[in-house]
């Protein structure tokens, strides 16, 4: 894989590409995700069934520019802003298109967006409000976000596929709105198998801290050879 950074609208963006690519992957991550991300590209690429090129593009103001609606503090004094549709925007509007043109990818390029913990919410939330997803890759996603479950059983997903995951010790918690991502997970899964969305659930060894970037490629894996 050829990796390289480039500067797409106001955002630092980190690429992996190989020739002939069939599928793009789009994801945000922050400083941490960015630090695995080779680990990451390299369990995709052993593991995938299609050649791939990815995109992961920096979010400068994490609760901020992933959530979908503002919500208070669930940990710590930093509460939630309702960037999602702004950063949507930018992923249909300015990364998808000019990744596109600078590779000289097919215009139907199939395309899958996913991420890890808030940014899988997101891209959660993202192919219920954007046609432009095949799949989505939630590892470990904030499904316990206030109105989410709410929010999941009265809209339906554009996507055709649906993966999701989690850390089997991320529910024991003494945060009550954390602890209740087992639950709420549990629900999500329901609510897509009753969509009729082709969907799966996959429980990892752990805490919402451990092995972020195989998490997460695992999901992408999956979407890939759907």
């Amino acid at each position: 894989m050829i990796k390289e950074n480039l500067d797409i609208g106001d955002r630092v963006c980190t690429v992996y590409r190989c020739n002939e690519a069939k599928v793009l992957l789009i994801q945000p991550v922050d400083d941490h995700d960015i630090e695995g991300l080779d680990s990451e590209v390299s369990y995709i690429e052993e593991n995938a069934g299609r050649n791939f090129i990815m995109a992961a593009f920096k979010i400068n103001d994490w609760n901020a520019e992933l959530s979908p609606w503002q919500a208070p503090p669930v940990f710590g004094k930093e509460g939630f802003g309702n960037g999602a549709g702004k950063t949507l925007e930018y992923v249909e509007k300015a990364l998808i298109p000019q990744i596109i043109k600078k590779y000289g990818l097919d215009e139907n390029i199939t395309i899958i967006i996913g991420g890890y913990s808030l940014a899988a919410l997101f891209s959660l939330w993202a192919v219920y409000n954007s046609n432009k997803f095949k799949a989505c890759a939630a590892a470990s996603p904030s499904v316990w976000f206030p109105k989410w479950t709410e929010y999941a059983q009265n809209n339906s997903p554009k996507a055709e596929y649906i993966y999701l995951s989690l850390g089997d010790k991320e529910e024991k918690t003494k945060n009550k709105i954390m602890a209740s991502v087992g639950e709420c997970i549990k629900k999500q899964f329901e609510i897509l198998k009753n969509r009729g969305i082709t969907c799966t659930f996959e429980q990892n060894a752990g805490n919402h801290f451990k092995d972020a970037d195989i998490r997460t490629a695992k999901g992408f894996v999956w979407c890939i050879n759907k």
